[in-house]
């Protein structure tokens, strides 16, 4: 039953292209959460839901907390978390995420929202999360246009987009912070580690 909804929302996610994450990517997520029992999760960007659900679908004792700005993509997620009975585990936040302030800490922080905001996110919510959490940042190829030469884009936008992302993988490599690996799975992921405070 939980396999039918699951694949009804991907369907959903393709009918109305909903960008959602891919299933390399969530697999890396998933088994992250399970193999370091993870239990508090916040995510920048529900879209539907499907990523949110998917984590608190891991175990019972995972709790996330999920920001979504889109009025109707708020709404969609919120019918899709009641579909799955998990109102008790998800935390829905209908706003911009830089007017979200949170005071819990997080074992995990998951970046898929706005991806020109990529970096200002990251440091919006670094304190909320947790000695020796970790942040994880999707679509960090931004389907190919990442690697591509600027000259070879034509979109202004997509440029514009891309010249963020470079800056944001900049600011994640030189940052002493946080030690973090980029992993080519889906469309690209960032796994930032923060290190031990001594």
């Amino acid at each position: 039953m939980v396999e039918e909804k699951i694949e009804s929302l991907k369907e959903y996610a393709r009918d109305y292209n909903v960008p959602i994450i891919e299933e390399d990517s969530l697999k890396y997520i998933l088994d992250y959460i399970k193999d370091n029992n993870i239990k508090n999760i916040l995510e920048v960007g529900s879209a539907i839901g499907y990523s949110a659900i998917r984590m608190a679908l891991v175990n019972d004792n995972v709790h996330v907390t999920t920001i979504e700005r889109d009025k109707n993509r708020y709404f969609k997620a919120l019918e899709n978390i009641k579909d799955f009975e998990l109102e008790s585990r998800i935390t829905l936040v209908f706003n911009d995420a830089f007017n979200v302030n949170l005071s819990d800490k997080y074992d995990l922080i998951f970046i898929d929202a706005a991806k020109s905001k990529n970096k200002e996110i990251f440091k919006f919510f670094e304190k909320n999360l947790k000695d020796s959490g970790m942040v994880i940042t999707d679509n960090l190829k931004f389907h190919g246009c990442v690697e591509m030469p600027l000259e070879e884009i034509e979109s202004k936008n997509v440029r514009g987009l891309v010249v963020k992302i470079r800056d944001y993988i900049e600011f994640l490599k030189n940052n002493e912070n946080y030690d973090t690996v980029f992993i080519d799975l889906g469309d690209g992921l960032s796994v930032s580690k923060r290190k031990d405070v001594l």
